[in-house]
């Protein structure tokens, strides 16, 4: 969300920066302080773009999926990027003849629909196990609540698993003792 939100923001102000002041193309021209503050912003969105959402495709499908389709939805996953990939870099050059700076406002809203999708459809993965990531995605979770419902249990099992592995080395322990000692009584 943070890179989409951090994205928008950069190339809104690309955007705004050309409908504003409606810099001509010129070998000749000296660039403005406007425009190299909209190339800065330019590489701003970059970083948050290469960042945050450019490996998206395949670490959200790598992580989320179960193992018996991961395969699949990897293979899935990679194709549909490739196949935006094409048609942004097909048409975008068209958009740019007929939209101008409007393309920049395309894609900024495209990133604040992002930031929407993101909240309200894809619930945090961080620290979940893979083998638990289908408790994510429960049907009566709300994702932008779900970690904070998950993660917690996890930790509760865990705590819970380590303590009855506590409770199992210190009672193996005293039955090696006692073995120990009955070994020394029959000598």
């Amino acid at each position: 969300m943070i890179g989409a939100a951090g994205g928008a923001v950069a190339i809104f102000y690309v955007g705004g920066y050309i409908a504003i002041a409606n810099p001509q193309p010129s070998a000749d021209a000296d660039i403005t302080p406007g425009g190299i503050s909209a190339m800065c912003f330019f590489y701003i969105w970059t970083v948050f773009y290469a960042a945050t959402w450019n490996g998206t495709p395949w670490v959200i499908g790598a992580e989320i999926f179960p193992q018996n389709v991961r395969t699949l939805t990897q293979a899935l996953m990679a194709a549909n990027n490739w196949f935006w990939n094409f048609l942004i870099a097909r048409f975008t050059p068209h958009m740019f003849t007929d939209m101008g700076y409007g393309v920049y406002i395309f894609f900024g809203c495209m990133m604040i629909i992002a930031v929407v999708f993101v909240f309200f459809f894809l619930p945090e993965t961080k620290g979940i196990p893979m083998e638990e990531m289908d408790r994510l995605f429960d049907g009566g979770l709300k994702p932008w609540k779900a970690h904070g419902i998950v993660w917690p249990e996890i930790q509760r099992e865990r705590a819970a698993m380590q303590h009855n592995f506590d409770l199992g080395s210190k009672g193996a322990s005293s039955d090696k003792l006692d073995v120990e000692q009955n070994e020394k009584v029959s000598v």
